[in-house]
């Protein structure tokens, strides 16, 4: 091949150009910010010093990729830290539940209703890397639908619903309930509760764990693995038109259906162009970073175990708040999901001195300020955070978007979590555009949202197929 080239450097761009440099094709990446990374990307958005994480912060299906195990990120600087804990959740009353690495722990922890936790989970634990080759493969029939099966019918169950009839008491429920809240939608609707069943057996088979120095080193190791391979990355290069690109063999765009509709817009057939034009949007976050003084000082005391924490309360009171996001209105007590990195990675702030991440859902492009209902969520659960405070950044739907264009209104998850966007994502064609040598390769496409590099693996194996076929 003459070239290729890959429109966003995130996650999925950088691992496209890696498959592609890998079988030998000359590869480009152009990245429109000054820098690399996408949703993987850090800088100093508060005090000097202090290293803060743009959007992802913790990283369960990073470690889990097959096509991130696949490479020698290590060899670039890609270091992981693993929390004592995975995740904390506390509750009113000044206890909190933890999910730990072990299972059995986990299971000791939840007292009436361990019985049922290990029954959930444990057989997704013990079959990890078969139900990782389901989640994040190509789109396809099973290929053990007798063992995935049942996982498949729980996945489909809306998240209310399976954590009512799974769990008895409150703690376990709501635990649950926070873990699912990470598909942004109402719990009511079915498939609400698969990325609860994903990330919670994530937690038991691979951790919940942060990388050294920010997020950011995600995207340097890719990078530098690309390089290792003759592959290039361009940044503050913006691609406004396809024919910038002159008679390239492949092109594979980590961006948005929009944001191709408008590189691409007079070359696509148009059956896509109205797919594309069509294409749904989900709900928009919020963001806080701060600069502090010192850890939370959280009521519940083991919540300093753990880099993730979620703070919403009940089943009840999450669903609420999710429910509110979807339907176009910010929730008075949001859920909120919490990273505190520098407990366990002082690498990111003075001697001394901590920084916290966190964010709500909001209706997507909302320009509501939700920084003192975030930060009364905290306050709830750790009294005394707001005197810990030296500084913060606060990024709405429309700063986030200016960030990274692929956060499309403040959507982190590159599409409406609909069961039309479930199957065919963004079309029935997946990948393909119409457009010989384009492709999709956001997490527009399968398997979607999260940084684990499949959606770009996937469409850039297509690309190559699709070009020997030729």
């Amino acid at each position: 091949m003459k070239s290729a080239y890959v429109i966003g450097s995130g996650p999925n761009g950088l691992t496209a150009a890696i498959v592609l440099a890998r079988a030998g094709v000359p590869v480009t990446v152009l990245e429109a910010e000054p820098k690399i990374g996408g949703g993987t990307r850090s800088a100093e958005l508060t005090l000097p010093g202090f290293s803060h994480d743009l959007c992802s912060a913790v990283h369960p299906m990073a470690i889990s990729s097959p096509v991130f195990r696949s490479m020698p990120l290590a060899e670039y600087g890609l270091e992981w830290i693993e929390p004592p804990a995975q995740l904390a959740h506390p509750l009113d009353d000044g206890s909190a539940v933890i999910i730990e690495r072990s299972l059995n722990d986990t299971v000791q922890r939840l007292g009436p209703d361990g019985r049922a936790w290990r029954r959930a989970f444990a057989p997704l634990v013990a079959n990890w890397d078969g139900l990782l080759d389901e989640i994040l493969g190509p789109v396809r029939f099973p290929r053990r639908p007798f063992v995935y099966g049942g996982f498949g019918l729980r996945t489909a169950w809306p998240a209310s619903m399976a954590a009512r009839i799974l769990f008895r008491t409150e703690g376990a429920r709501a635990v649950f309930a926070g873990v699912a809240a990470h598909a942004i939608m109402p719990f009511e609707q079915l498939l609400s509760s698969s990325v609860g069943w994903v990330l919670t057996a994530a937690a038991h088979a691979v951790g919940w764990p942060i990388p050294r120095g920010g997020s950011q080193r995600i995207a340097n190791a890719l990078v530098g693995y690309l390089e290792s391979l003759g592959g290039a990355v361009v940044p503050n290069t913006r691609v406004q038109s396809l024919k910038e690109l002159g008679d390239a063999d492949i092109v594979l765009c980590d961006v948005t259906p929009r944001q191709l509709l408008r590189i691409a817009g007079d070359r696509l057939p148009a059956s896509y162009r109205r797919a594309f034009e069509s294409y749904s949007h989900g709900p928009g976050v919020f963001k806080l970073d701060w600069a502090l003084s010192g850890p939370i000082p959280w009521r519940a005391r083991e919540c300093a175990r753990a880099a993730t924490v979620h703070l919403g309360g009940t089943l009840d009171e999450i669903a609420a708040a999710e429910r509110a996001a979807w339907e176009g209105t910010a929730a008075d007590r949001p859920f909120v999901i919490l990273a505190q990195a520098t407990l366990f990675d002082p690498t990111r702030a003075p001697a001394g001195n901590h920084t916290a991440w966190a964010y709500c859902h909001v209706p997507n492009g909302s320009t509501t300020d939700m920084t003192g209902r975030i930060e009364a969520q905290i306050e709830r659960f750790a009294p005394g955070f707001r005197a810990c405070v030296l500084a913060r950044s606060l990024m709405g739907p429309a700063e986030l978007e200016s960030h990274n264009e692929n956060l499309r209104g403040g959507d982190i998850n590159g599409g409406a979590q609909t069961l039309a966007n479930f199957f065919f994502r963004p079309t029935r064609h997946w990948y393909r555009t119409g457009v010989r040598g384009l492709y999709l390769c956001s997490s527009s496409t399968p398997p979607g949202g999260g940084v684990h590099g499949m959606c770009g693996y996937h469409a850039a194996r297509r690309a190559l197929e699709d070009r020997a076929a030729v």
